[in-house]
């Protein structure tokens, strides 16, 4: 488990692959990675219990993380290269012809640490409901986590799987949503006009959190007070800002779906510091 400063490191170094990932590629998403990255630091390097060294997609005997929003898979394959599940040398094959890390995660060919595929949006919470479900069945104390988008909170599904969870009282799921106010076509309020939805959230039955995701105190906390809370499925709601710690791409949903250009990627890795070495 790792210190505030440890993480805060960690999670400099998890941007920095994800731009260089990003633009090596020529396509992917660095937004909404870079705005994740601290929550997903966090997730991986202190709150799960998870050991890539007996790690199965049974999920049996450890935490199960399902990623919602697959185009978040960058900041997604740099905890699971630094927490030691593949070479961290691989992120740079992202996107490129023959890879395991495609453009969404796939597991196709066996990629460590990935659990299923991400498919369509909306689809990951259904899936981590009965997984949770299925470890409270088998008696594994072990908890399911699940990172959904507020954007792709627009789709039915995700509410479907919200009342099956809440009806059947998967107190082990923990899902978090990247709260970002931005989405592809601009900000949420504006295409589809989710609202509030710590109040849609507890009127589905759910212990709703809110807290700033990109600060580790809060972040920590937050997932402390999800494990305190029993009887019904939590939703952490984090506050983010995409394209955070890059300051041409911080709030603006334009770099939602674009690549940084050469030049454009070394005025972003001049802002994050290097701590644990470039790929």
């Amino acid at each position: 488990m790792q210190d505030i400063t440890t993480l805060q490191r960690t999670a400099s170094q998890v941007r920095r692959d994800i731009v260089r990932m990003v633009s090596a590629a020529k396509s992917g998403h660095p937004g909404g990675s870079l705005g994740i990255t601290d929550v997903m630091t966090a997730l991986y390097f202190s709150e799960m219990h998870h050991d890539p060294a007996t790690w199965t997609r049974s999920g049996k005997g450890q935490d199960v993380f399902i990623i919602s929003a697959g185009h978040l898979a960058p900041v997604y394959y740099s905890v699971l290269a630094r927490s030691g599940y593949f070479p961290v040398a691989e992120l740079g094959t992202l996107r490129k012809f023959g890879t395991r890390l495609q453009g969404h995660p796939c597991v196709t060919d066996h990629l460590p640490g990935v659990f299923k595929p991400s498919g369509s949006l909306g689809q990951g919470l259904s899936t981590a409901a009965g997984i949770a479900l299925g470890k409270k069945l088998d008696g594994d104390p072990n908890r399911v986590y699940v990172l959904c988008g507020d954007g792709e909170s627009e789709e039915g599904q995700i509410w479907e799987a919200g009342m099956w969870a809440a009806h059947h009282k998967v107190d082990n799921l923990i899902a978090f949503t990247d709260w970002n106010g931005q989405q592809i076509d601009g900000p949420t309020t504006t295409v589809t006009g989710i609202e509030d939805l710590r109040e849609k959230w507890s009127a589905f039955g759910w212990d709703v959190i809110e807290a700033d995701g990109h600060d580790f105190e809060s972040i920590l906390k937050a997932f402390e007070l999800a494990h305190a809370l029993n009887g019904k499925p939590k939703m952490i709601l984090f506050r983010t800002e995409m394209g955070h710690g890059v300051d041409y791409m911080a709030g603006s949903h334009k770099w939602h779906g674009k690549a940084p250009s050469t030049e454009e990627c070394e005025r972003a890795l001049a802002q994050l510091e290097e701590t644990l070495g470039d790929y």
